[in-house]
């Protein structure tokens, strides 16, 4: 008997959807809401439980929808508030939650706050933003933004400086004033009251910033400091999360988690304690950073797979039985996994399954990002103006203008670029996210990955991840076992066990194109008569006191303790 287990988010699994890039209804090559209602089905049969959806609201689009206009709109090319609505009736009346993305570190320099802020020093909205003076007509400080250059911009009706950690149209919002929270809190129990699952907070570890606003070091290699000492985990980040769920998220049960670059194991047992009423779960980034060089995510290196499940066993230990971890490879900022830590050629179909299995064998919250289930690939566009994605763009040209080779540049692009994951959904061998011209170009690889063939192949990657969801629902030990990892220090397999008082779980992965043999007894189980819960080979392949892993292979063996 599976015990049901509150709170509802440890058994879910969550399905991100970038509905721009998702399913378009009507033809103008963006994709919108009447689309993701189209496909509700399809995510119905996939059984995910959650869709969190990158934001819908109002927006100029200099970042594709992470500047804000108006918190109370939704995007007039993703439909109307009516769509909207409906959205979450249809999901729910799938058991589908909705949870959207809140962005509330900064704003678009088109929300009517800013343009009052930015119109007088005696704005009453002067204080929703961080505006300084500057010093002998330069910025205030040295900080460079996250999406290249300074992150000070001019503005020449007060003549007075507006920090924007990511584009210039971005500008941050100022935590330290109470009208201002009292705002977003407002915004958060509008949404929630129409019926939301939660939100996704965006970048929330940088909403409190060191009022002082030094200098930062000057990495090599940069032209500007880094800032992020001083607004990562910032002096009040904890009381204002506590002050959000004081005045908003006690009221409702939905899911909290908050995207938290530079956030350590450390920070987030204090972030997701639920004694301290913050968030359920973080995104953490280190794991994310493994195949990056010392300086940027720009300088890239192979992924060295003993620092991953070093990494990963860190997180699965320091949050068990105090927080919760979220456990993704995807999302809209990274390129596809299957291409990154898989091998996105002959074993494109093994390795997509043997990393699904990896990670949601894991105890946390597991997060699929759109075209995960069916494997789909980066992209590699032959010229810089095919592509979409400001901090893209923003570094081709920085690096230019450094006398980079474009072939360097264009190399980076291809391994970390954003656009990777924001190509359309390939629903049909001709592609079948719009029948208009798509916003961004399609991969060139519909005709061999697409949802069609998928569902029509019962062995495919997409009844992975749907067997992957029903194994969480229905056993206890995903969800509440403890981790145990073997062979640390193996440099092509990840093999680790979850253990319960009444039974444990063998994980067996492989992350190269080798065949490897181990021996059984370094597994320490107490028998072989282990039942295979899932398997990406037709059975493995245990002979006698020796396993032999295949390239990518992936297995989990169930055996009872006693």
């Amino acid at each position: 008997m599976v015990q049901l287990l509150e709170p509802w988010w440890k058994r879910s699994v969550v399905y991100q959807i970038y509905p721009r890039s998702f399913m378009d209804s009507n033809g103008d090559g963006i994709g919108d809401l009447n689309g993701i209602i189209s496909k509700l089905e399809y995510l119905e049969q996939l059984g995910v439980d959650v869709i969190w959806l990158s934001p819908v609201y109002d927006s100029p689009n200099d970042d594709n929808g992470y500047d804000i206009r108006n918190y109370r709109a939704i995007m007039q090319e993703f439909g109307t508030m009516d769509d909207f609505e409906r959205l979450i009736d249809e999901a729910k009346q799938r058991g589908i939650r909705i949870v959207m993305d809140l962005v509330v570190n900064h704003t678009s320099d088109e929300h009517a706050w800013f343009v009052e802020s930015q119109s007088s020093k005696d704005s009453k909205y002067r204080d929703y933003y961080i505006w300084r003076e500057g010093k002998n007509d330069q910025p205030p400080n040295n900080w460079g933004s996250v999406f290249s250059g300074s992150a000070w911009e001019k503005e020449d009706t007060t003549n007075s400086y507006y920090l924007h950690l990511f584009s210039k149209k971005q500008p941050d919002l100022n935590w330290e004033h109470e009208p201002l929270r009292n705002e977003i809190f407002d915004i958060m129990t509008y949404w929630l009251d129409k019926g939301i699952g939660g939100f996704r907070m965006d970048v929330i570890n940088f909403i409190s910033k060191d009022v002082q606003l030094p200098d930062g070091a000057i990495p090599p290699r940069k032209l500007f400091g880094d800032g992020s000492p001083y607004f990562m985990n910032g002096p009040k980040i904890h009381s204002y999360l506590r002050e959000m769920n004081e005045k908003v998220l006690r009221e409702y049960d939905v899911l909290t988690v908050g995207e938290m670059p530079g956030a350590t194991p450390e920070d987030a047992r204090v972030y997701t304690n639920p004694n301290n009423q913050e968030v359920n779960m973080v995104f953490t980034f280190e794991h994310m950073n493994l195949d990056s060089g010392p300086h940027e995510k720009w300088d890239t290196k192979p992924l060295d797979l003993v620092e991953l499940k070093r990494n990963l066993e860190k997180w699965q230990n320091a949050l068990h039985q105090v927080g919760w971890n979220s456990l993704y490879w995807n999302n809209h900022d990274q390129p596809r996994i299957v291409s990154r830590f898989g091998n996105d050629g002959v074993y494109r179909e093994l390795s997509a399954k043997m990393l699904a299995i990896c990670l949601h064998m894991l105890q946390g919250t597991p997060y699929i990002y759109q075209g995960e289930e069916l494997g789909m690939t980066n992209i590699k566009f032959d010229s810089i103006n095919d592509y979409r994605d400001i901090e893209t763009l923003n570094m081709y040209k920085e690096k230019s203008y450094q006398g980079i080779a474009n072939d360097e540049i264009m190399a980076s692009i291809y391994a970390k670029g954003r656009d990777n994951a924001r190509t359309p959904m390939q629903w049909t061998a001709d592609g079948g996210f719009s029948t208009g011209t798509p916003w961004i170009r399609m991969n060139t690889n519909t005709s061999m990955i697409n949802a069609e063939q998928a569902l029509a192949d019962s062995s495919s990657i997409f009844y992975t991840y749907q067997k992957l969801i029903h194994l969480r629902k229905e056993y206890d030990i995903i969800t509440l076992g403890s981790f145990h990892l073997l062979l640390p220090d193996h440099p092509h397999l990840f093999v680790y066990k979850r253990q319960t008082s009444e039974e444990e779980w063998l994980i067996v992965t492989n992350f190269s194109k080798e065949t490897v043999k181990i021996e059984w007894n370094v597994c320490n189980v107490r028998n072989k008569n282990g039942k295979v819960m899932i398997s990406n080979y037709e059975t493995p392949k245990i002979n006698e006191d020796i396993i032999e892993v295949r390239p990518y292979e992936a297995f989990v063996l169930a055996f009872e303790r006693r």
